[in-house]
């Protein structure tokens, strides 16, 4: 059985010719599920895909992990 992981993406977005940084933690068995679950939660705000640019994908631990729900799901 996979093990789930917790990925943090970082980007920005335009929206209304302001530019916004988002960090995202989501649970994820790959970095690519991670990936599009974090879009798909962004692009539900009326955001284009277009118009997000990813900065830094990456695997955290827990402890690291800010979202308190996530991290008492990961435990």
């Amino acid at each position: 059985m996979s093990e789930i992981k917790i990925f943090r993406i970082i980007g920005t977005y335009n929206k209304q010719n302001k530019k916004y940084l988002f960090r995202k933690e989501v649970r994820a068995l790959k970095e690519e599920d991670a990936l599009e679950k974090a879009i798909s939660q962004i692009t539900s705000i009326g955001i284009y895909r277009r118009q997000i640019k990813i900065k830094e994908i990456k695997e955290i631990s827990p402890e690291q992990c800010q979202d308190y729900l996530i991290r008492e799901l990961s435990q």
